[in-house]
């Protein structure tokens, strides 16, 4: 008989699908620790989306085999997605940069080369 393997494409989607889900988790987290999001943002966002998940109340009950767990995850997706649109741009930037393994720049012009000349004043 012959055995069905999984196609490559299926288990590499499946960890993008979950390496993307670990590099938006390591954000948030390096986000919410870094002083430069502003304070509103981060209590506003993840107090919203920590209330939903903890409350009784939900779109689907619970009770609900799996079809009860999609909306907690949709809503947490959801949040993740939305406080990391909010944070400063450029704040993100950087933290991505730094979680890919890239060395930070800082400021706008970082890496430039200015070719410009010199004299010394005596």
């Amino acid at each position: 008989m012959a055995q069905m393997t999984p196609s490559p494409t299926a288990s590499s989607n499946r960890a993008g699908i979950l390496g993307e889900l670990i590099r938006n988790a390591q954000l948030v987290w390096r986000l919410l620790k870094d002083p430069r999001v502003p304070l509103p943002i981060k209590l506003i966002i993840p107090g919203v989306v920590g209330i939903y998940l903890l409350s009784p109340i939900d779109f689907m009950p619970d009770v609900l085999p799996l079809l009860g767990q999609i909306d907690d995850i949709a809503v947490l997706f959801g949040g993740v997605m939305l406080f990391i649109q909010l944070c400063p741009p450029d704040v993100v930037e950087e933290h991505r940069a730094a979680l890919a393994g890239e060395a930070p720049q800082t400021g706008g012009d970082a890496g430039k080369t200015v070719d410009a000349e010199y004299r010394v004043i005596e």
